[in-house]
């Protein structure tokens, strides 16, 4: 049931905040071949879900540690599980800016040139490879049970899609809603072709994680904000996209130089 909510849930959202999206972008959009190359990977992602992302996930589920006890069951048992993999989503996505073999596959991600809401599915298989066993083995060693894996995995993704989007939020509405989760205003500094800010702002759902761990920043989003990765020029075709984590380590220039434009957006 859990899944085919998920599989019904998804795409409406999707196809909500993209036709949102276009009526009230907050950013000139690139052209569509980017969007092309985006969903390729998504593709890949789908065909590798069901080959081991969703074999691990089951595997780490069923056969996890049985240390919970009885009483650790519920909707308050399940709103810890959706705090702990949040946090663990943090530290993963930490991880894959900070460890350099990580960021070879995570840096796909951030070689996008613009935001939209195709950026959220736009990911090298090896980094969804590694994940899953990333995550499997914190699902194991924490007794996750499965149906809240998948209703986190849910949020992820309805999270993902809105806070890469295009859209244009009223700043008082985006402003109430930072507070509590991760807004277009806050994720599109993470992809700011800055180091500084690049390496901040990891939290995925909730916006509490970055001023606990003090990894946020206070650079603001702006409407010619240049998004990608420092020392890095344009955007790769789909085949070198593939390629490259293999090809080179990429990224950890220390420029800072900002192309900051004064008229900041919140």
């Amino acid at each position: 049931m859990f899944l085919l909510f998920k599989v019904l849930l998804v795409p409406l959202w999707f196809v909500s905040l993209a036709l949102a999206e276009r009526l009230a972008p907050a950013s000139p959009a690139l052209p569509a071949r980017r969007m092309l190359r985006n969903l390729g990977l998504w593709l890949g992602t789908v065909l590798l879900s069901p080959l081991l992302v969703l074999p691990v996930t089951i595997f780490a589920a069923m056969h996890s540690l049985a240390w919970r006890p009885d009483f650790f069951s519920g909707g308050w048992a399940l709103a810890v599980d959706l705090i702990i993999l949040d946090l663990w989503i943090w530290a993963w996505h930490r991880a894959n800016h900070e460890v350099p073999f990580l960021w070879r596959f995570h840096e796909v991600h951030h070689l996008d040139e613009t935001l939209d809401v195709t950026t959220a599915l736009r990911f090298h298989f090896g980094e969804v490879a590694l994940s899953a066993f990333v995550r499997g083995a914190f699902i194991f060693l924490l007794a996750v049970p499965l149906a809240s894996v998948v209703i986190f995995e849910t949020l992820v993704l309805l999270a993902a899609i809105f806070h890469h989007s295009n859209l244009r939020l009223p700043p008082r509405l985006e402003a109430i809603l930072s507070k509590v989760i991760i807004t277009p205003s806050i994720h599109w500094v993470h992809h700011h072709a800055v180091r500084s800010d690049t390496d901040s702002r990891y939290g995925t759902i909730f916006s509490f994680w970055d001023k606990l761990f003090s990894t946020t920043t206070d650079s603001e989003r702006f409407a010619d904000m240049p998004i990608g990765v420092v020392g890095v020029s344009g955007d790769r075709s789909f085949l070198l996209l593939l390629a490259r984590p293999f090809l080179k380590a990429g990224y950890k220039d220390k420029g800072q130089v900002s192309l900051r434009s004064p008229n900041a957006q919140g």
